[in-house]
């Protein structure tokens, strides 16, 4: 697998290399970081990282924009798009163990990149995101696990050989969000859905927020159609110099139809698990803002995602990290 790893170290060399750039007014840069480590859990969905930046040249923002605009066809030209990298990890409830676990959740790694087009219009926000990329070994998986526990101190992961082969895979996401209130109380509500190998689900819910000169829909989350970027905060949702700071609490709901990471792989026979239907977050955070400047955090509660003989799936926690400037 070290093959891959001049690959990735490329393609985050990229954008940050685009950053040095005259980028345009509007336009902003984004890292996500979710991990279980403050939350002591270190199982299941253990770690996820996204980076975004909007760039001038169109790779996947061209097909998410034409995708935008065909949803959304009385909108306009206010389309505006951006550009991330990122990788999520999955391991079992103990990564100590090096043999098969047949009852609990399979290993398994996504890293992709994915083109965003958004359209905010008064107290409407919509997005679009394409992500296609690897699942598998080939997702890097292990080597940013055992780096990073090796650079913590925390258990060895022992387990990456169970995970199902490596195949290419995509998702292409729909999200609506409605802001209803004030700058200092409001409440957000959210619809949307994903189609693609990786995962095929519809979800709904919404947001409490409480604060002061409150913009925007709500904190950046790093799920497909969670980020914004290139102009949309300053074209649809009152950008402005100064500095802004709120609290929230939110629910989200999925009705999944497929997950890559727990049905097993799509061309191929590969580990899988006994997975739920219905899936629910529950999340509470803070962020505030000066100038440009963003940041948010959100602990998140996530109900049991498959079943279990014996233990049950196990619900979880993690945290959410969220660092954005705004151009």
């Amino acid at each position: 697998m070290r093959i891959y790893l001049p690959c990735l170290l490329a393609c985050l060399a990229a954008p940050v290399l685009a950053a040095t750039q005259p980028l345009p007014e509007g336009s902003e840069l984004q890292l996500f970081v979710e991990n279980d480590m403050w939350a002591h859990t270190d199982r299941y969905y253990t770690n996820g990282i996204k980076f975004g930046v909007g760039l001038p040249f169109e790779i996947l923002q061209t097909p998410a924009a034409e995708l935008l605009r065909g949803l959304d066809p009385d909108g306009g030209e206010d389309v505006h798009v951006g550009l991330f990298l990122g990788q999520n990890l999955y391991t079992p409830r103990d990564i100590s163990v090096a043999a098969a676990q047949p009852g609990d959740r399979p290993w398994g790694a996504w890293l992709y990149l994915g083109g965003v087009a958004q359209r905010a219009r008064g107290n409407r926000l919509n997005t679009v995101e394409i992500d296609v990329g690897l699942v598998g070994p080939a997702a890097l998986g292990e080597e940013v696990q055992r780096r990073w526990h090796r650079l913590i101190g925390a258990r060895k992961p022992r387990g990456w050989d169970n995970q199902g082969d490596s195949e290419p895979a995509f998702l292409a996401s729909f999200l609506h969000k409605r802001r209803f209130g004030d700058e200092s109380a409001n409440l957000v509500l959210h619809g949307g859905a994903t189609v693609g190998t990786v995962m095929t689900l519809a979800r709904a819910g919404g947001m409490l927020r409480a604060g002061q000169r409150m913009t925007g829909f709500g904190p950046d989350t790093i799920e497909p159609g969670g980020a914004m970027l290139h102009g949309t905060r300053a074209s649809g949702a009152a950008a402005r110099l100064g500095s802004e700071w709120y609290v929230f609490a939110g629910v989200d709901h999925r009705l999944v139809a497929h997950n890559i990471f727990l049905d097993g792989p799509v061309f191929r026979a590969g580990p899988s698990v006994d997975r739920r239907t219905h899936v629910y977050d529950l999340s509470v955070g803070f962020s505030f803002r000066i100038d440009g400047l963003r940041f948010s955090w959100t602990r998140i509660r996530r109900s049991e995602e498959f079943r279990a003989a014996g233990t049950g799936g196990g619900s979880q926690r993690f945290d959410s990290l969220n660092l954005g400037f705004e151009f």
